[in-house]
């Protein structure tokens, strides 16, 4: 029904953001990825998806169109509702989600709170061929060990004042352009936040 709202957000918190659209405030709800990516007082887009009940409408918005897909993709399993969807998103990035299904990396499903063995198994089993026939086998430089690092060196650029957007693209691109020049590139944190210091 909505593809997407863009307008000020005039509230945010974790959980939900109101989108002020010409006057008109929408309530939608986001994971803390999507969180991580908006700031109160600017003009952001969301991807949206509506879900419709018996007993009430929730509208759900989403930083990308990979995020909105990927938490299509969860509520179509059994058991998964909207809501799981939005915790487990809320929990790793979609990055890390998907290398985990692509992987059956079924210990960091488990991890998230509310996903047991047999709901991971079956995220896991509806999702892995689906997700790999849609584009979703991540390249070399998205594998855990990269989350890991890039969430980390992402994190300790925030805690010196950058901008968490700007710092994310200029991460991926000091990785990516080290990684072109030289395929057994491993930086540690520290020199992955000094190689992007240099682009900020």
């Amino acid at each position: 029904m909505y593809a997407y709202i863009e307008g000020k957000i005039s509230e945010i918190n974790p959980a939900y953001a109101v989108v002020d659209v010409h006057g008109v405030g929408y309530f939608i709800n986001i994971s803390v990825f999507t969180y991580s990516h908006l700031e109160k007082d600017q003009v952001s887009k969301l991807y949206t998806h509506l879900v419709v009940r018996e007993d009430v409408h929730m509208l759900f918005g989403f930083s990308s169109v990979q995020e909105r897909q990927l938490f299509r993709n969860l509520i179509s399993v059994s058991g998964v509702g909207a809501n799981t969807a939005r915790l487990i998103l809320s929990s790793y990035s979609p990055d890390e989600i998907s290398t985990a299904i692509v992987s059956e990396n079924i210990n960091l499903l488990k991890s998230i709170k509310g996903i047991g063995a047999k709901s991971a198994q079956r995220i896991i089993i509806d999702l892995k061929d689906k997700m790999a026939k849609d584009g979703y086998i991540l390249e070399d430089k998205y594998t855990m060990s990269h989350n890991t690092l890039f969430n980390d060196a992402l994190n300790g650029l925030s805690s010196l004042g950058f901008n968490r957007k700007q710092a994310e693209k200029a991460l991926d691109k000091a990785f990516t352009s080290r990684k072109d020049n030289n395929p057994d590139f491993a930086p540690t944190v520290e020199e992955l936040i000094r190689e992007t210091l240099k682009l900020l």
